[in-house]
């Protein structure tokens, strides 16, 4: 089952207590519906406060498994469920819209993790079964054992405009979620962006998720101001010409500003 997600969702990595719950509360109040997180983040109870009593229907809410601290082997299937079920009771849900394997580490059994996830996607505890910081390779490996995974969410900006990766996700329909599309603030004051922001009397940070929608990438930036959420919802009343995607896209270094404790990349 593949529900649409909403384009502009609230990622809360490094969100704790009383002010994730306002934040996430506030949101909710502006019109965001699509809540991240994560069980490495530990702020699942936090997010439930700020949901409240909020139309669960009306939500998309995306959590993620951690194979190096959840999974523990050789009984795959029920440490995953036992994960999911966690996820579950803190944010006091009957299910979620998307779980995600956090990060492929090597060593570990991603196939059969996946498969467990779509067997709770059968038992309706998961809407959408998808991967996280998932490259070329690691989404090979996947579809090679018949796995299809329906979101990639990775780092996705600029300056880390991971071109072959999209159209790979795009050729085989799967979606990509960016975050952390500001390159932890970074990107904000790159003189290309502020120009073309005046150009079209937008922020920097409108900028970048407006060229992120025009390539039908999903991003979850956190914001942790109401004026900064207001300014993400602000997107649909300009379009960037063809020549200004051009120039951004130019402005790709490679660079990252989120690198993983696990060698995920070298394998």
């Amino acid at each position: 089952m593949n529900v649409k997600i909403p384009e502009i969702g609230l990622g809360t990595w490094d969100l704790y207590g009383k002010e994730c719950s306002k934040l996430v509360q506030l949101a909710l109040q502006m019109g965001y519906r699509h809540i991240d997180t994560a069980h490495i983040y530990d702020n699942h109870a936090a997010v439930r406060k700020g949901i409240g009593n909020f139309d669960r229907s009306q939500l998309f809410i995306t959590s993620k498994i951690f194979l190096e601290k959840q999974l523990h082997l050789p009984n795959v299937e029920e440490s995953v469920e036992e994960a999911c079920d966690l996820a579950l009771k803190e944010l006091g849900i009957d299910y979620l819209d998307l779980y995600l394997i956090h990060w492929p580490v090597e060593g570990m059994p991603m196939t059969k993790v996946f498969q467990a996830m779509e067997n709770l996607q059968r038992k309706g505890k998961i809407l959408q079964v998808g991967v996280s910081n998932f490259t070329i390779h690691h989404l090979e490996d996947l579809r090679q054992a018949q796995c299809y995974p329906t979101v990639n969410q990775v780092e996705f900006h600029p300056y880390l405009y991971q071109k072959d990766l999209l159209e790979y996700c795009n050729t085989h329909k799967i979606q990509i979620v960016a975050y952390r599309p500001f390159g932890m603030g970074a990107l904000l004051h790159d003189p290309l962006l502020e120009k073309i922001g005046l150009a079209h009397q937008k922020t920097p940070s409108q900028v970048i998720l407006r060229w992120l929608m025009q390539k039908n990438i999903i991003a979850i930036p956190k914001s942790s101001s109401e004026n900064h959420l207001k300014e993400n919802l602000d997107l649909s009343d300009f379009s960037l010409h063809k020549a200004e995607i051009e120039q951004i896209d130019a402005l790709n270094k490679n660079q990252r500003f989120c690198m993983p404790e696990s060698t995920v990349f070298n394998y």
